[in-house]
């Protein structure tokens, strides 16, 4: 039986993953700190899901404490390593720079060094959209210049690219780090708009709406967003004879967006959570918050060109499935 590793199991996409996995007849060990940054109940909550696979096997701890991953690795043969561990959310770093500085950047070079100590397991790493930063040409491409990261999370995120990069490159180390474009869905985190919104509008608070609600995100739905991943896990390395590919030329590494490619206005999916609720919301038009993107737009013509997939679940299909799990979970 394969055997993955997947860092952040009891996170939102975390989750999802190591259960596609787990579905799929792998052997999955789980990694997550179960940390308070939100609610840790929701994590166990997914946690003791996976836990009902006798393949799946849990372990709580830190992955920046020295010895942890170096440990698992020398247990266990990894054939894949999904890494999607990680101190999230941009506008926490701003209040808690050290923490992403811990997590985000320690944490990732004790997974490259137990990944180079231990070799043969195809390395899948987590970045963001969000490394595009002041980037003014959309859509963003993979091959676009990522150097001007607006906020402490991008930079972080920007330098672990950097960082398995080098390692591929020294080592020969397989890695594919995915920059991942505003994903929603069941299960979602309580730190992001879609949770706080019907969390609010259900306890009949207003919600902060930034910018003035002149902004656009490319919201990705969370089963896209797996099922990408799945199949760029077993995609091939060989090059593309196209100048989309965003193969290194000094090492066995890509980078792939992930995303709908259709961005909505935030107003627009605001009106979806209404419609779903059957209620509407209170606004509080703010300005835009220091670090925010005005908009996000992901090219995925590279992403189709290795799996032939394309995320397409609109936001009026999936908005309400998330709603439906809020009410389910918290009974409401």
């Amino acid at each position: 039986m394969k055997t993955a590793l997947v860092t952040g199991s009891a996170g939102f996409i975390g989750f999802h993953t190591a259960k596609r996995w787990l579905e799929e007849g792998w052997q999955v060990v789980g990694l997550d700190a179960f940390t308070d940054y939100y609610d840790p109940a929701l994590k166990r909550a997914r946690s003791d899901i996976l836990n009902r696979f006798d393949t799946f096997t849990e372990v709580e701890a830190r992955l920046e404490d020295p010895g942890v991953l170096m440990e698992l690795f020398a247990e266990h043969a990894f054939q894949q390593v999904i890494h999607l561990a990680a101190q999230a959310g941009v506008r926490y770093s701003i209040d808690d720079p050290r923490s992403y500085v811990t997590s985000n950047l320690v944490g990732t070079f004790e997974l490259l060094e137990a990944a180079r100590a231990h070799p043969g397991a195809r390395l899948l790493l987590a970045s963001t959209s969000s490394v595009y930063g002041a980037n003014p040409k959309l859509p963003y491409a993979e091959t676009d210049r990522t150097d001007s990261p607006m906020s402490f999370y991008a930079a972080t995120k920007k330098a672990t690219e950097a960082m398995a990069h080098s390692y591929a490159h020294l080592y020969g180390l397989e890695t594919i780090m995915f920059r991942f474009f505003t994903v929603y869905g069941p299960w979602g985190r309580p730190d992001m708009a879609l949770f706080k919104f019907v969390r609010a509008i259900l306890q009949g608070e207003a919600i902060d709406v930034y910018n003035n609600g002149d902004m656009q995100r490319d919201f990705t739905y969370i089963d896209d967003l797996i099922e990408a991943v799945w199949r760029l896990a077993h995609s091939s390395f060989a090059p593309l004879d196209d100048p989309i590919d965003s193969l290194s030329p000094a090492a066995p590494f890509r980078t792939l967006n992930i995303g709908k490619a259709h961005p909505d206005k935030l107003m627009d999916f605001i009106t979806e959570i209404e419609t779903a609720l059957g209620q509407e919301a209170r606004k509080n038009f703010l300005e835009r918050q220091q670090g925010d993107m005005f908009e996000t737009h992901s090219e995925t013509a590279l992403l189709k060109a290795l799996t032939g997939f394309e995320a397409k679940t609109p936001i009026r299909e999936g908005v309400p499935r998330f709603v439906d799990w809020y009410r389910s979970f918290y009974g409401v």
